[in-house]
């Protein structure tokens, strides 16, 4: 059968959405100093920044998928009352300013929070301005991509085969280890990607919740704004190497299968 093409009406919108991405990336590699990029880049700042960046974003996305996977599960298969209720707080970070985000945490874990403070009274516990904030913040924010991904994957792929599973015995627990998860692995990977270049990009519930604090919280995108301030060129390189990261990881991890057949 001849394959059938694209109405010629939406060549004209999808050029302009895909200008409105690439352009201003073009203009910072414009605008860069690419002589200088090597001092820039090679910085302690700019190299702790980058590992920060990477470690927190890499145990955020476990966080998600530890937590986001049953969830998104829940999400899909529940049948519980108040459901949609339930997801319409799971997706609340996709429609909250970051920076709402950050205070949000910062009054429930700060040290007069309603969590914070019994944490710091039982056990010296402060999570503020910490590593582990960091983390939080980037997991608040990137847990609704990881779920909205799975729970797509569940509903597309239906219940039927774990229908078949049960009626050859198979108990719920068996059947979803063996049945329902390499179903949805491509959309687990592909939530867990969004998660991780999602964290790697987070600036305001970070910045909110844990501070700027050089080698300990300050993460890339929060020097990129600290530099934006002091050093343009400095800023714009950086800025860059954040793109170039985040590009690579998700055209390296990004499954093949939900790019559509060739």
């Amino acid at each position: 059968m001849p394959a059938v093409g694209l109405p010629r009406l939406l060549w004209v919108p999808a050029a302009l959405a895909f200008a409105l991405i690439a352009l201003p990336v073009l203009g910072l590699a414009v605008e860069a100093d690419w002589p200088r990029m090597p001092e820039l880049l090679l910085s302690a700042s700019a190299l702790g920044a980058l590992r920060l960046s990477l470690l927190t974003a890499a145990i955020s996305t476990a966080l998600c998928i530890v937590l986001g996977g049953p969830l998104a599960v829940v999400l899909a298969r529940g049948q519980v009352r108040g459901l949609r209720l339930l997801r319409s707080v799971v997706l609340l970070p996709l429609v909250l300013p970051p920076v709402v985000g950050g205070l949000a945490l910062l009054y429930l874990l700060g040290r007069t929070g309603l969590v914070g403070r019994a944490l710091d009274l039982a056990f010296g516990i402060t999570i503020p301005f910490t590593a582990a904030a960091v983390v939080l913040a980037q997991t608040f924010v990137a847990l609704p991509f990881l779920v909205v991904s799975l729970e797509g994957a569940l509903r597309t792929a239906g219940r039927r085969y774990e229908e078949v599973a049960a009626t050859l015995g198979a108990t719920p627990g068996y059947a979803f280890r063996r049945v329902t998860v390499p179903l949805v692995l491509p959309g687990l990977a592909s939530g867990a990607v969004l998660a991780f270049a999602r964290c790697l990009g987070e600036f305001g519930a970070t910045i909110a919740f844990a501070g700027s604090l050089q080698g300990t919280t300050r993460t890339l995108p929060l020097l990129v704004y600290l530099e934006r301030e002091s050093d343009v060129d400095a800023a714009v390189a950086l800025a860059l190497l954040l793109v170039v990261v985040a590009v690579v990881v998700i055209a390296i991890a990004r499954p093949r299968t939900v790019e559509g057949s060739r």
